[in-house]
């Protein structure tokens, strides 16, 4: 699969032991696409990623950068960490919408 999931989604801020995060939840049909890639990957290559992650091309306005996303709650669920220079570079402030473009690898 090489189809890009889209979306336009609120950046939330998770306070943790070791810091500060921000991330995006990828729910509903754009989670289901990315749970078919990653059952497609398992089955051509015989094993998932560490943590059953998902290699990504991620885009937020001019800026891509290549990461990985991580499956939550059984696969219904995929989170994009945004590093602190992507929000710097993009103007992001947490809590707003941002849109997020992913192309699996």
């Amino acid at each position: 699969m090489s189809d890009t999931v889209s979306a336009v989604l609120p950046l939330n801020r998770w306070q943790g032991d070791r810091g500060t995060y921000h991330l995006v939840v990828f729910t509903g049909e754009r989670a289901e696409a990315l749970t078919m890639h990653a059952t497609l990957h398992r089955l051509e290559f015989g094993r998932s990623r560490g943590f059953g992650s998902i290699k990504v091309t991620a885009q937020i306005g001019g800026t891509s950068w290549k990461t990985s996303v991580f499956p939550q709650k059984k696969q219904s669920e995929w989170v994009l960490l945004i590093s602190k220079k992507v929000m710097k570079l993009e103007g992001l402030v947490a809590e707003e919408p941002v849109a997020v473009r992913l192309s699996p690898l």
